[in-house]
């Protein structure tokens, strides 16, 4: 049987179950990617679909109670059973029980892939002019939210970290902010923050420092040194992701073991071919462990599946301008759960999205030349969503955080 024959199968068996039994497919979507209203649902890749198709389902069956799919043809005997691929529980895809996947578990997102954001943005952080009071900001980087909807914030030229406690009109200082310098309570133009689930630290990218430095408790540790880290992610099994931006590379470390790390990422001298880099900057991290790097100097944004030799251009790459098919100095990045691609076009002053496969992105927010009201991006930094999909930008030079609020 054909790959195109396979593919149809397979896309036939899972619209039959569907109808079946009321569920819903998931389509370009990571293996356990979010498909559902309930966070406790992900999306079962198929075996043989192609596009990250697959079923949407709870993520959490007993991995003893599932047995392996017929090994010749991949079929269940079992009744009520579907073949899927769960890889944390192992290797050969397995038998799922369709009840599992019934939309009264897990219920389909409304509409999400046709989202959009108020135009108008409300000013988060910051706005206050640029200063080193609590209530301002100077060229802030990269932005983190919590679960608590808090805003951590790599304040760069103020040398800390703050966070501003939701709705709340001023931050509070929870790593550096001892003037610049390099003594181990300082900070150096930090470009990119991250919060450690595990043990409750703080991660920060000490760029000029050319450190990562983890907080916890106002105690510091320094991971890794001799690095011009620019931008940090963490995936779900908490390795560690950096790029270093003068060796043109993004490499991971397991947390607890920071010796030379694995590159995942470039690692091929300065270049715009596709297993290079040129200056990477923010990045991202999947739940395929894919990793997406804004490529600054390439104009691109480039994907990097796990353990690949070279990546695939996401966006851009179409030389430095303002055409949909454009970039020009991008930042920040980040995916949805649709593996949708969003990327702070710095130079464009907009944020773009682009869908994996599309030669054009289309514009989400700003787009209406640089500037501070409240359409408008100034070199739009790091980016963010909360766990309601709003939309959170760092816009460096106006030294503010904008909130786009999404449009129900």
């Amino acid at each position: 049987m054909n790959t195109m024959m396979m593919h149809c199968y397979i896309v036939f068996v899972i619209l039959s179950i569907t109808v079946q039994i009321k569920s819903q497919i998931c389509e370009k979507t990571p293996q356990y990617g979010e498909c559902s209203t309930n966070s406790a649902c992900g999306c079962f890749h198929m075996l043989g679909a192609t596009d990250d198709t697959g079923i949407c389902g709870f993520l959490w069956p007993t991995c003893s109670r599932l047995v392996p799919c017929n090994s010749i043809d991949n079929s269940c005997l079992q009744s009520n059973t579907i073949c899927v691929q769960h890889p944390q529980c192992d290797d050969r895809p397995l038998c799922y029980p369709t009840g599992m996947i019934h939309e009264s578990y897990c219920p389909p997102m409304k509409n999400k892939i046709n989202l959009k954001w108020k135009q108008n943005a409300i000013t988060v952080a910051g706005g206050n002019g640029e200063g080193q009071e609590l209530n301002q900001l100077s060229s802030p980087y990269g932005v983190f939210i919590d679960k608590k909807k808090n805003i951590l914030i790599a304040d760069g030229n103020n040398h800390r970290i703050v966070e501003w406690k939701y709705n709340t009109k001023e931050g509070q200082i929870i790593a550096g902010g001892n003037g610049q310098g390099d003594q181990m309570d300082q900070l150096l133009r930090p470009t990119d923050v991250i919060v450690d689930y595990g043990n409750r630290s703080i991660i920060i990218a000490d760029y000029w420092n050319r450190r990562v430095i983890q907080w916890l408790n106002q105690t510091q540790q320094i991971l890794i040194d001799n690095i011009d880290c620019n931008g940090l992610a963490m995936d779900k099994n908490g390795f560690l992701y950096v790029s270093d931006s003068w060796k043109n590379e993004v490499r991971r470390w397991k947390m607890g073991e920071y010796n030379e790390g694995i590159v995942v990422a470039g690692g091929n001298e300065e270049g715009d071919q596709l297993n290079q880099l040129n200056n990477p900057s923010f990045i991202f991290v999947d739940e395929a462990q894919s990793v997406y790097v804004s490529d600054y100097n390439n104009n691109r944004v480039v994907k990097w599946r796990k353990d690949a030799k070279e990546g695939t251009i996401m966006a851009g790459g179409n030389g430095e301008g303002a055409n949909l098919n454009q970039l020009s100095k991008p930042r920040g990045v980040t995916i949805d759960g649709l593996g949708q691609l969003y990327v702070a076009d710095s130079g464009n002053g907009r944020v773009i999205r682009w869908f994996e496969g599309k030669e054009e992105g289309e514009i989400v927010v700003g787009g209406n030349g640089p500037g501070n009201q409240p359409n408008q991006l100034n070199y739009p930094q790091g980016l963010s969503f909360d766990d309601e999909e709003n939309l959170y930008v760092a816009d460096y030079s106006n030294n503010q955080i904008q909130k786009f609020e999404i449009i129900l």
